[in-house]
């Protein structure tokens, strides 16, 4: 939409994970790097936490994009599955072939025959779980039951596991302290602080074919204090703020298109500027960036014509 208007070959704010689009952020480099050398030692259990939009699911892609042979990957982006569909899905997702309709006890014996039969080969089989605080308990065992498949070397089988704040809650519960004592490593995601959103536009706007001059400091600062640092919430309001900027005709991001976008936007810390303001009077405020879009379309529409 905003495209041509800015100079931009594509929108450098899109909220699906995209991996020529990851920022370096530190602790994300600290947690990838854990991973690495976690999987590289052959620990059975690594774990990594982070509030939502903080990249969990950027980095689980990252990583599977990284491992390469001997590492052989399974990845499980829906964590609501029963104990026989996880097997199921773990077996077909490490390319082992099943009868047509198993029985768990045949499953169960086929991932204990291949997964010896890829150690042999010298394979390294890793099982990545995203989402996994939504894991159901009989299924959270069943990975637990996995992992004791070893030979005298190393385990048969390594899980990552991905996961909002609540898993380390659900960890800390009696009936999971087996599992718990089996995490060798875990690492927790940071949100970004000032200078790492500024450079975090930068870098978004870099790949996308712009410049970081297309935002004003002040636009930057407001958009870092009212996302918290949370990438996903400075996508959001940077993405708002382009089309606010685009709608009025204008170069350059100004605080004006920031308050517009942050009067939009859920979970933002918008009442740090707005705080009389009440919610119709946010909608209203909004409104006049769509329709200045609305008109904006209209003269090039007529242009064209």
């Amino acid at each position: 939409m905003y495209l041509e208007h800015f100079g931009l070959d594509q929108r450098p704010f899109r909220l699906t994970p995209h991996l020529a689009f990851r920022y370096p952020e530190p602790s994300q480099v600290d947690a990838l790097t854990t991973l690495r050398v976690a999987l590289e030692q052959g620990e059975g259990f690594i774990k990594v936490v982070g509030e939502v939009g903080l990249g969990k699911t950027l980095l689980c892609r990252t990583l599977l994009d990284q491992l390469e042979s001997p590492f052989v990957t399974a990845w499980l982006p829906d964590p609501h599955l029963s104990p026989g569909t996880l097997r199921t899905a773990l077996a077909r997702d490490l390319g082992i072939e099943l009868p047509a309709r198993p029985t768990q006890q045949v499953v169960h014996e086929r991932l204990q025959e291949e997964l010896a039969a890829m150690a042999a080969r010298g394979l390294r089989p890793v099982l990545l779980i995203d989402e996994a605080q939504a894991l159901p308990a009989s299924t959270l065992e069943t990975v637990r039951l996995l992992t004791n498949l070893e030979t005298e070397q190393r385990k048969l089988l390594q899980v990552v596991l991905f996961g909002q704040p609540e898993l380390d809650r659900r960890l800390a519960m009696p009936q999971f302290r087996q599992l718990r004592q089996r995490i060798t490593y875990s690492c927790r995601l940071e949100a970004l602080d000032h200078d790492g959103v500024a450079d975090y536009i930068a870098h978004r706007l870099e790949r996308a074919g712009g410049s970081e001059r297309l935002f004003s400091p002040r636009s930057v600062a407001r958009i870092a204090r009212a996302s918290g640092g949370v990438p996903r919430l400075v996508n959001v309001l940077a993405d708002k703020a382009l089309l606010s900027a685009w709608g009025r005709g204008r170069a350059e991001v100004t605080p004006l298109d920031v308050r517009r976008a942050v009067a939009d936007t859920e979970d933002t810390a918008g009442q740090l500027w707005w705080p009389r303001l009440a919610p119709a009077a946010r909608v209203a405020a909004f409104s006049l960036v769509a329709f200045g879009a609305f008109l904006a379309l209209e003269m090039l529409a007529g242009g064209g014509g």
